[in-house]
């Protein structure tokens, strides 16, 4: 990230003092304090509320809600509602509990904290690796796949020319502007995501006749001309549609799983996930984290609105096409035998609204595509160039890191397309999570255990990675094997294999890896003191990523030769730095990295902020029980 000039200006004309904090990309740079009681101050919250409450919601939200949640709540109701909800919780948790940690600690990314907190490589690399993986199978496919359907709906293109030209120009300004230029985006987009989605509610709304209308013609959304063979528990909404906590045994959302399964994985994603963290880390202070996690909570309300109810508003215009259960004419609405109901949300785009909003439409799907992606894009490159690039050369420059790790991911990614194209599922939002459910779960044992539990050590941690692994696996490549099925043609899976539902699945996995963890850590020779310390080391430079240390009065650089203009313009595209930072001295290095770590608040706007914590609390649970 350039430095900016303002900076370097006010330090050396300024009486206000500053300190230094840490920026999205792990690098430093002053802010300013000035008194509670100062309009700059009060600008400061506002403005990186706003930024890191959208960017969080935005790195969450992509195409594959808009199509998934739509998708699940035409096919079974308003239970899929209820996985955006419990982010209102697990939010707090995040900016109470994590962020604080993980700034103490001195990281930048989560197998960094891993490594710092047990020690060793083993179990750094491996989440790197599990990151990306997961990146791959879960966020960029599911993108790629749901952008694939809606443009196929729309605009009727060439699906890889399509998705090929979203990438080129996700990538286009991923590289340019670095994380940076992500979250401002990531900002815009929501407005675009919000305005453009309550548009199309309000026309959904009017459509169906309000409401209580809504809820009549719901239930009575029946598919005509089915065959007589098939059972009517298939294409028939079902009688707790309304209600987000179902049956503990026949529901197809236990209450049980969506309580606290369901938290078991929002905490792996929303508190240890490389793309969610690091934009809590480009905060300013604690303050500023704090209140962007309470302005995400509030936008996780929306989605239930705006995606999940304009999904069983779609089942009930277009009935025979969302609804469809027969494989035959499903393959002939949509392309796929299972099901239809993933084409729900841009159905109801291209057909419903005018030809200006549904423009508009198009552009709010397009940046949630991109804006998910640049999210992905830029943390998955970050995990790639400092846990697993540098291991391969750890003399690479940083040039080399920034090409590698930008570059790289992206290639990978458009290989993936044609795999995503035939991974198509009857339900994409159950896909993402069930495959989260089998590969999440013991990573969130390790972090927890790792900060509530001193004796914890690293074979403890590895070995019970491992073997959660191995369960996982066992029952994702078993239900890859034999398939999902649907309704009409169930798997032929073993119950006692595929018969638990992935959130139990995640219940039963988690306490396996807590249960291991701790037996083998108590077994093994307990772990050094040093590692169970929040001090970090005194160290600017960290895996091989350069962090930019803003030039201070005392500090003179020396003069560099004037670049040629077709190396500016190459080091501007590339992002690179366009000037050397100055040298500090070990006391300057060592009183910088105090202020990195620092997580102070001021006591005014820590009130504040833990006032606005209970009332999302408060919120969180009248929602919870008018529709449970």
């Amino acid at each position: 990230m350039l430095r900016d000039s303002r900076y370097e200006a006010k330090m050396q004309t300024s009486p206000i003092p500053y300190r230094m904090v840490r920026n999205e990309q792990g690098s430093t740079e002053p802010y300013f304090s000035m008194g509670i009681n100062n309009f700059w101050e009060m600008y400061c919250l506002y403005n990186q509320t706003t930024f890191i409450g959208a960017s969080l919601f935005a790195s969450n939200i992509g195409s594959g809600h808009f199509v998934g949640l739509a998708g699940t709540g035409a096919a079974a109701g308003i239970a899929i509602g209820g996985f955006e909800w419990n982010a209102l919780i697990v939010v707090i948790i995040l900016g109470w509990l994590f962020v604080p940690i993980y700034i103490k600690a001195g990281v930048v990314t989560m197998p960094e904290y891993l490594k710092k907190r047990f020690g060793g490589q083993r179990i750094r690399i491996y989440l790197s690796v599990l990151s990306l993986l997961l990146y791959i199978f879960t966020k960029i496919s599911a993108d790629m796949f749901s952008g694939a359907i809606f443009i196929n709906q729309a605009l009727h293109l060439n699906i890889y020319v399509a998705v090929v030209l979203l990438l080129l120009i996700t990538a286009l300004y991923t590289v340019t502007g670095g994380l940076a230029a992500v979250i401002y985006t990531d900002t815009l987009q929501t407005i675009i995501m919000v305005i453009g989605s309550f548009i199309l509610m309000g026309y959904a709304f009017d459509k169906v006749g309000g409401y209580n209308s809504f809820y009549n013609k719901y239930m009575t959304s029946i598919p005509t001309n089915v065959s007589a063979n098939i059972n009517a528990t298939c294409y028939t909404p079902r009688p707790d549609a309304f209600h987000i906590f179902r049956d503990p045994i026949t529901g197809d959302m236990p209450w049980p799983g969506l309580v606290f399964g369901l938290t078991i994985l929002a905490t792996w994603y929303w508190c240890t996930d490389q793309v969610i963290v690091q934009r809590c880390l480009s905060a300013k202070n604690m303050s500023h984290v704090k209140a962007g996690c309470i302005l995400c909570g509030y936008l996780k309300l929306l989605p239930m609105f705006l995606m999940v109810f304009p999904g069983m508003i779609s089942r009930i215009l277009y009935t025979d096409v969302v609804a469809c259960i027969e494989p035959e004419k499903c393959q002939a609405y949509c392309g796929t035998s299972v099901g239809c109901t993933n084409i729900a949300y841009p159905k109801m785009v291209v057909d419903l609204m005018p030809n200006g909003l549904r423009g508009l439409m198009l552009s709010v799907m397009l940046a949630s595509l991109m804006s998910s992606l640049t999210s992905i894009f830029n943390s998955a490159s970050t995990l790639f160039t400092m846990d697993i690039y540098t291991k391969i050369r750890p003399s690479a420059s940083e040039k080399e890191l920034m090409i590698a790790g930008r570059y790289c991911l992206i290639a990978v990614s458009i290989a993936w397309i044609p795999i995503v194209q035939t991974g198509q599922s009857g339900q994409l939002f159950d896909y993402i999570q069930s495959i989260t459910s089998y590969l999440g779960p013991p990573i969130a044992a390790v972090f927890l255990l790792g900060i509530f539990c001193k004796r914890v050590n690293e074979p403890g941690a590895f070995y019970g990675l491992l073997v959660g692994l191995v369960i996982g696996l066992a029952r994702m490549i078993a239900e890859f094997a034999y398939g999902t099925g649907s309704c009409v043609n169930p798997s032929n899976c073993p119950k006692i294999i595929c018969g638990v539902h992935y959130l139990y699945f995640a219940l039963i996995l988690f306490g396996t890896s807590c249960v291991l963890i701790l037996a083998i850590s108590l077994m093994t020779k307990p772990i050094d003191d040093k590692h169970v310390s929040l001090t970090p080391p005194n160290k600017l430079v960290g895996m091989g990523v350069p962090r930019v240390i803003p030039l201070s009065p005392s500090v003179s650089p020396e003069p560099a030769e004037d670049p040629s203009c077709w190396k500016k313009a190459y080091n501007w595209f590339c992002g690179f730095e366009q000037s050397a930072a100055p040298e500090l001295s070990p006391e300057e290095q060592a009183e910088l990295q105090k202020k990195l770590t620092d997580t102070s608040e001021d006591p005014v706007w820590r009130n504040v902020v833990n006032a606005n914590a209970i009332v999302l609390l408060t919120v969180a649970v009248f929602f919870y029980a008018y529709f449970g």
